[in-house]
């Protein structure tokens, strides 16, 4: 594999993680706000926090997907 193609693929893992880790706190965030009765605000806060976390890794992807057409020209 070329060191190129060896960065793409780091890069869609790092993503993936993202992605994932995301999913997670958010999950855990939202079920632990409510068993411990958190206010809304303050759940809305982490739902904000997730948020910005998958906008994060819709960026990163679409960084992969600008560095592949770039690579196929």
């Amino acid at each position: 594999m070329a060191e190129p193609e060896q960065q793409q693929a780091r890069k869609g893992r790092i993503t993936a993680l993202v992605i994932a880790g995301t999913g997670v706190f958010w999950v855990l965030a939202t079920l632990i706000g409510a068993e411990m009765g958190w206010s809304n605000r303050t759940r809305a806060l982490f739902d904000l926090i997730a948020l910005a976390g998958f906008v994060l890794a819709i960026v990163m992807i679409y960084q992969i997907w600008r560095a592949r057409q770039n690579d196929q020209r």
